[in-house]
């Protein structure tokens, strides 16, 4: 059984021809995969072709993989470079799942009896689509670190990994994305 073996050791085992592995490492981190794509791209249809064709890569050159780092490390790094790949070759501003996670996941939201009202629901409504657009006015390379710190909850070794940049730039950009994140909200809304 595959799925009480270590990453490292389904790697080798795929190595070995056995197609099971993969298909369990497949299992362990298509989510992950798919929710940086999808917070990247911001299109579902997109962000699945991404996952699919990170995994497909993956496969196809499993035989480089090193082991230098982790093969989530690895993984993330293919779908972010699919990811970049994909917005170059489209020119489309890429949108944050947050509107989507929201919206498909109401229980997220706490609802009380005082935003429960038609009124409250248009004001949180904008507010969403606001952050939205903040969030999609941030450079590529801010969104991504603030997707992967904020949204996947990784470290930001585990980032510094998979984008191949210093720790200590990984926490600059988180920084400078969430100023900007902060004075774009403060113009829209008062922050206290």
């Amino acid at each position: 059984m595959t799925a009480n073996l270590t990453d490292e050791q389904l790697v080798r085992r795929t190595l070995d021809g056995d197609t099971e592995a993969f298909g369990e490492i497949v299992r362990r981190w298509e989510r992950k995969i798919f929710a940086l794509c999808y917070g990247t791209l911001g299109c579902k249809e997109e962000a699945l072709d991404a996952t699919q064709e990170t995994f497909m890569l993956a496969y196809k050159n499993l035989k480089g993989f090193r082991g230098d780092s982790k093969i989530s490390s690895w993984l993330h790094r293919i779908a972010v470079n699919q990811c970049l790949t994909r917005m170059r070759n489209d020119k489309k501003a890429s949108e944050s799942y947050l509107e989507d996670e929201i919206e498909n996941n109401p229980s997220a939201i706490p609802i009380s009896p005082e935003n429960a009202s038609p009124l409250k629901a248009v004001e949180r409504k904008e507010r969403i689509e606001f952050v939205r657009k903040a969030m999609n006015s941030l450079p590529v390379e801010l969104k991504q670190v603030l997707i992967m710190k904020e949204f996947e909850e990784m470290t930001f070794q585990e980032i510094a990994e998979i984008l191949d940049i210093p720790v200590s730039t990984v926490k600059s950009r988180l920084y400078l994305a969430l100023s900007l994140l902060r004075r774009k909200l403060e113009q829209k809304f008062i922050v206290v």
